[in-house]
């Protein structure tokens, strides 16, 4: 990847993120992987809209600095987890637009999906990453997800997406935003409509024709879900999925809650 394009899209980007609103004061962060081991990225503590060319860092694959006179942003352990997650993306931007970041902190996931066109721009699936404290935690939360999507709300941190260059996951960042602010004006109307299972079957096979799809896209978080038991019914399976990445959620009386309502119904 040529990094005087790079250079030049990262400022551009920059800008265009404060110029959207999507940021405020020292928020959000961009960076390009321009080689294995050679990551250009934005500086901590700066506006985006003063990012310029000189103002840019060079770290190594694992964040570390190795070039440029500021420091890099603490959040480049993110970026760097979908870099090792994913061989195919270059480029990772993060920022706080206001409705997508409104989703999160109220722990409510996008209704996701209700447009043909997004599901072919990002999938069927732009889950909520679950509330951590920044740091690991943060990254172990992530590691779930970079492999199944492009771009992920994240509970009390905005959007995070990527690509294999900066325009596509800055597009891909801005449609997030887009969906989230259809689905909020929505709401007082009855709420966004999901799309019939087999027009998103066929959006999906779309997507994966056009080589758009994630590596694992569509398959299921690795592991037991939170609060999972053996042999447990679907009802508390179905329950503990539409909570799951809510900040707050409690597993344990979501099973409780299911096994009530599963009985009630036998017993009706």
């Amino acid at each position: 990847m040529n990094e005087a394009a790079v250079r030049r899209d990262l400022v551009r980007y920059s800008h265009a993120m404060h110029a959207a609103g999507f940021v405020a004061n020292h928020d959000g962060n961009l960076s390009a992987r321009v080689a294995d081991d050679r990551i250009v990225c934005t500086p901590t503590r700066f506006s985006k809209a003063a990012v310029e060319r000189d103002s840019l860092v060079v770290t190594d694959g694992s964040g570390r600095k190795v070039a440029g006179r500021f420091r890099p942003f603490s959040e480049l352990s993110l970026h760097c987890a979908v870099y090792r997650a994913r061989g195919d993306v270059r480029a990772v931007v993060h920022a706080h637009p206001p409705l997508a970041t409104a989703f999160g902190v109220a722990g409510r996931p996008l209704p996701h999906p209700f447009l043909p066109e997004a599901v072919v721009s990002l999938g069927a699936e732009i889950p909520t990453v679950p509330l951590a404290a920044p740091g690991p935690a943060a990254v172990e939360a992530l590691k779930p997800f970079a492999r199944r999507c492009d771009a992920v709300l994240i509970a009390g941190n905005g959007v995070l997406s990527w690509g294999p260059d900066l325009e596509t996951a800055w597009l891909r960042l801005e449609l997030v935003e887009h969906l989230c602010r259809i689905a909020h004006a929505a709401l007082p109307l009855g709420g966004p409509q999901p799309l019939p299972a087999d027009m998103v079957a066929a959006l999906v096979a779309k997507r994966r024709k056009g080589g758009l799809a994630a590596p694992e896209e569509g398959r299921p978080p690795p592991g037991p879900l939170p609060g999972a038991a053996a042999g447990d019914d679907p009802a508390a399976r179905a329950t503990r999925r539409a909570l799951a990445g809510v900040p707050g959620a409690d597993p344990a009386l979501a099973a409780r809650l299911a096994a009530e309502i599963a009985a009630s119904l036998e017993g009706a």
